[in-house]
């Protein structure tokens, strides 16, 4: 499966509900959002479906996402069924993690093989201002959690914002001293609350990674390859047993090398998180029509890099509504 730039598209998120027990400040505007309304949703059965069609195509790779995918019940059942997919290979998470601790080892028993969960600050005081809600949350203990159900890797993700959280980029890089974690620092996207801040808050990634040498000297590259779908780039604190990774959305591009597409929770194929193309799959799936044409259609029309830079989104009011 090729995009009309001919990058391969192997790899597809899927959003399976637009609700969140969080309201993270870069994520959701404080106000919340209005709710689709269930029978908007795709069923696990019709993701599932979805997938089945899509897998012979040459789709290998899924996560799942939301909002914040372990709200919605029996996210195990979802797993299982997309597990027995023939020709899907891999299977990750993207969590805030404050249910993980209770849900990482039933997932994994699923067929979930990774995780990615969100943490933007190890304090709890800190935590509970960024979220919105104070749900006691230790990013630390639910990271543990997933690394003692055997979900490998577990990779932490921190969006840094300048006067917000970004005095503790030091602590998290002395997280994978001891343990076997990729910690990724995530330029701040501009969206909901903090679109029109005009990137006063954005932390370049240069930046974040000139603090940690500052602090631990030079950094290695990371021996071996990290498993993953995405576009971090990995290097480690000499000695230390996990890496430290940087996404950079604003400051240094990837688009070229792009190979996700995004299934909404209510079964739009998005090509690009920052744009505006969408294809409808739920009309088609419920009518018994084939996905192909529609996915092939898509592809076709994929855009060649996003439109983040022009704070162009479109009408993005929350990174919740496409999964993020």
């Amino acid at each position: 499966m090729r995009d009309q730039f001919g990058r391969s598209i192997e790899y597809l998120r899927i959003s399976v509900t637009d609700r969140c027990n969080f309201r993270c400040i870069y994520c959701m505007p404080e106000s919340g959002i209005t709710w689709l309304p269930k029978p908007q949703i795709l069923t696990y059965e019709e993701i599932a479906a979805v997938v089945r069609q899509l897998a012979p195509l040459g789709l290998t790779r899924l996560r799942i996402t939301g909002g914040e995918p372990t709200v919605r019940p029996q996210l195990e059942t979802l797993i299982s069924e997309l597990h027995a997919v023939p020709g899907i290979e891999d299977i990750a998470l993207s969590t805030n993690g404050a249910k993980l601790p209770q849900m990482a080892a039933m997932l994994r028993s699923a067929g979930l093989n990774r995780v990615n969960m969100s943490a933007d600050s190890l304090r709890p005081e800190r935590i509970a201002v960024i979220a919105r809600r104070d749900l006691g949350f230790d990013p630390v203990v639910a990271a543990t959690a997933a690394t003692a159900a055997g979900l490998d890797p577990v990779k932490i993700n921190v969006v840094v914002i300048r006067g917000v959280n970004d005095d503790e980029v030091e602590d998290f890089a002395t997280l994978t001293l001891r343990h076997d974690w990729h910690v990724r620092f995530i330029e701040l996207m501009p969206v909901g609350d903090l679109a029109h801040t005009e990137f006063a808050n954005v932390v370049p990634s240069d930046e974040v990674l000139a603090r940690i040498t500052t602090r631990f000297g030079a950094l290695d590259p990371a021996n071996g390859p990290t498993r993953g779908n995405g576009p971090a780039r990995y290097q480690r604190i000499p000695g230390a047993a996990g890496t430290i990774g940087v996404i950079t959305p604003l400051t240094h591009t990837y688009c070229d090398s792009c190979n996700r597409v995004r299934l909404t929770a209510d079964g739009r194929l998005r090509t690009c998180l920052y744009g505006d193309h969408e294809v409808n799959l739920r009309d088609a799936l419920r009518a018994g029509e084939p996905l192909r044409p529609l996915f092939e259609r898509a592809l076709a029309e994929k855009p060649k890099e996003h439109e983040l830079l022009k704070l162009r989104v479109g009408g993005l009011k929350a990174l919740s509504e496409v999964g993020g």
